[in-house]
């Protein structure tokens, strides 16, 4: 199938579809989506990394869990295949294409989709209308960065703090400095590094057009996430899509604050999800290289907006007493857009 989830689009397949060699199964993902080329012209890419990506499923064997998840990015440009980092935008597909093809059963009027994401070994529970066991599609639910509106897919994220580099703070401090730049590094479920945008000497609010033009930005950017790569417990980052290098400033419509993420050598036009959540997690942190940036609103339970090129993306937390985070959750919407055969 190919689905748009949240604001991504990719191919899912079945495990049991692909060959079990790992070189052997990204040779053909690269194939399918038509790289190693800019365009993906000769595929089903879009041309861009939000829209060269694959999810891997199949049936869990865990009675907990529902559909075991893999993750994997096809860079367009250079036909590498990663599987460093979770997506949570593909993830809000996961649950659609579980319903459609009878893994999952709908029950009542909602259904909840139980997955564990391979990447991390990270669990996220999905909650879909499904009125009278059919899948809604149709609904009000609007996602800044995708056209038109949908039926909302609550994922709920649980324990996903550190699952890429063991720890949410996986350096032990919560600012770094490097190349005399205060920086923030964080995996809430995403690995990120947080960093002011007067630190780079750029206001933070600027197209991503116009910063991925920024060759000395990108430079400067990319020299801080090869450094920071091996104490982040990531190792040697050079080939790889992670940490995200996330640019914060004052947030400018009345959310939590202004972001720019790098994925990691192109600017989204949006913000990844689970970049989403690690981002509003940083700001939460006192004393952060960006908390001072942010409109942090009081109690346990946060309702918050990171703001970003194209609109701005809701992230929901509960905090105990202590103001230590006990679950993160997010909305998307999904849709299927085909299935069929891929003639490689």
């Amino acid at each position: 199938m190919l689905i748009r989830g949240g604001t991504s689009r990719g191919a899912y397949f079945q495990q049991q579809d692909l060959p079990t060699d790992i070189e052997a199964r990204d040779a053909l993902l690269v194939r399918v989506m038509g790289g190693p080329d800019a365009l993906q012209v000769d595929g089903v890419g879009g041309g861009h990394p939000l829209t060269s990506k694959v999810a891997v499923l199949h049936p869990a064997t865990d009675p907990e869990v529902d559909v075991d998840y893999l993750f994997l990015q096809v860079d367009p440009t250079n036909g590498s295949v990663s599987d460093a980092q979770n997506c949570g935008n593909i993830l809000a597909g996961v649950g659609l294409y579980a319903i459609a093809t009878g893994w999952v059963k709908p029950d009542s009027d909602r259904t909840t989709v139980r997955v564990r994401m391979k990447n991390t070994d990270a669990l996220c529970h999905l909650e879909l209308l499904t009125p009278n066991g059919e899948i809604q599609v149709e609904g009000d639910t609007v996602i800044d960065g995708v056209p038109g509106t949908g039926a909302p897919i609550v994922c709920n994220y649980l324990d996903i703090a550190g699952s890429a580099c063991g720890d949410m703070l996986p350096t032990g401090n919560v600012i770094d400095q490097v190349d005399g730049i205060d920086v923030t590094c964080i995996d809430n479920g995403m690995p990120v590094v947080a960093i002011a945008a007067d630190q780079l000497h750029v206001a933070g609010t600027e197209p991503p057009e116009v910063l991925d033009a920024d060759n000395d930005l990108k430079a400067q950017l990319e020299q801080l996430r090869l450094q920071l790569g091996p104490r982040m417990n990531l190792g040697d980052v050079t080939h790889k899509s992670v940490p995200k290098m996330c640019i914060f400033s004052p947030p400018q419509r009345g959310g939590l604050v202004m972001t720019r993420t790098f994925i990691p050598h192109v600017c989204h036009k949006s913000i990844g999800v689970l970049g989403a959540v690690s981002a509003a997690t940083a700001c939460m942190l006192d004393g952060s290289a960006v908390a001072q940036l942010a409109d942090v609103p009081a109690g346990t339970h946060k309702v918050v907006d990171v703001e970003h090129a194209a609109g701005s993306m809701q992230v929901q937390f509960q905090m105990d007493e202590a103001g230590r985070l006990i679950s993160a959750g997010i909305v998307r919407t999904a849709r299927i857009l085909f299935r069929g055969e891929i003639f490689v």
